[in-house]
């Protein structure tokens, strides 16, 4: 064996057993909880295991298959007769036939064929498990892709009182399935939570559905999978999937109109709001001068756990950081800088940060 050969095959076993490694990851992931999971490897629902499993079938499939490639032509390069500069030309086999290699191909050919049959069939009995996901019970969800952000609009209840909206952050309960009717407002958007489902575009003009389910409490990021303009990195969202309990209190929270402010400097921050061009895109629930649509609701701001659509954590310095210039952390957003005095975006903070 030649050392050039020696080396090919090292790298050979190197790459197969990194292969092995990759595909075993998620079982040790999977027996580790964190914080905030965004692995497609790592699957919390059934809808996401089916795709797991579908990922290891191609993975096994493609890897033996490029395996036998390369052992093939290794054993080529081994058989070949050496030849030098002066070496005749043979021409022996030029017109007479070759049933070994005709042979081999044919059965090359076949094989090939078999495996793509094979990998079709899997992929068919992988969107029949996923069809089959019980919606009993289920939690609907419409969720309305902006650019860049995301409404959920509730809409389960008996009442139009029981209907509320949030932004860039979905509650679920575990165990419950939940259908989401997904939306586009201005571009073609894709919404993906890789531990708990796979893609699905966001056309405008058309709606479509997507059914998961989380069977383990967690918080779930979730991203913009199809590039949609100048900020589509920074278009993220979270997942909190909770106890019934849990979830039927925060449903309960959510629906109730925002608290009036509790002192007087959030209640300046509310006339500061009011006044500028806040309230002319957001919106706050009982409050009668915000009730726009152009930008996220923020009846309960304070509750969330990022701003911007996942792109700072929600806290009073990253929110007056964000208010005062919003470009410098996401350029091109619609947002624009609020030019507010110290005294005054310390106030409208300090207001936004009571709406619990």
């Amino acid at each position: 064996m030649t050392p050039m050969m020696s080396l090919f095959l090292r790298c050979l076993l190197a790459l197969f057993l990194v292969v092995v490694l990759l595909s075993l990851s998620d079982y040790a992931m999977a027996a580790t909880p964190v914080a905030t999971v965004h692995s497609a490897l790592n699957a919390m629902g059934p809808q996401a295991h089916h795709f797991v499993d579908l990922w290891r079938v191609f993975l096994f499939a493609c890897t033996f298959v490029f395996v036998a490639i390369v052992v093939a032509v290794v054993m080529a390069l081994r058989r070949a007769p050496r030849a030098g500069n002066d070496t005749p030309a043979d021409l022996a086999t030029v017109n007479a036939p070759e049933p070994v290699v005709r042979r081999n191909v044919t059965q090359a050919v076949i094989a090939s064929a078999l495996a793509l049959v094979a990998l079709i069939v899997a992929s068919v009995f992988t969107d029949r498990a996923m069809a089959r996901l019980s919606l009993a019970n289920a939690v609907n969800i419409e969720v309305t892709a902006h650019q860049w952000w995301w409404t959920a609009r509730y809409v389960d209840g008996d009442s139009a009182s029981d209907i509320f909206v949030t932004a860039n952050e979905i509650h679920v309960p575990v165990g419950r399935p939940v259908i989401l009717q997904l939306k586009a407002d201005d571009v073609i958007h894709s919404f993906w939570v890789p531990s708990l489902s796979g893609k699905k575009d966001l056309i405008p003009g058309r709606s479509t559905l997507l059914k998961l389910r989380a069977d383990q409490p967690g918080i779930y990021r979730g991203q913009c999978a199809e590039f949609c303009g100048l900020e589509h990195a920074l278009m993220g969202l979270l997942v909190v999937a909770e106890t019934e309990d849990r979830f039927g209190t925060w449903v309960q929270g959510q629906r109730q109109s925002a608290r009036d402010p509790a002192d007087a400097k959030a209640q300046r921050g509310k006339q500061v709001f009011q006044s500028s061009s806040c309230a002319m895109c957001h919106s706050i629930q009982g409050v009668d001068f915000a009730g726009a649509q152009h930008a996220p609701d923020l009846t309960h701001l304070a509750s969330r756990q990022t701003l911007a659509a996942g792109t700072l954590k929600n806290t009073r310095e990253d929110l007056s950081a964000w208010i005062r210039n919003p470009q410098l952390f996401k350029p091109g957003v619609n947002m624009p800088a609020t030019p507010l005095s110290q005294e005054d975006l310390d106030a409208v903070v300090a207001y936004l940060g009571g709406l619990q």
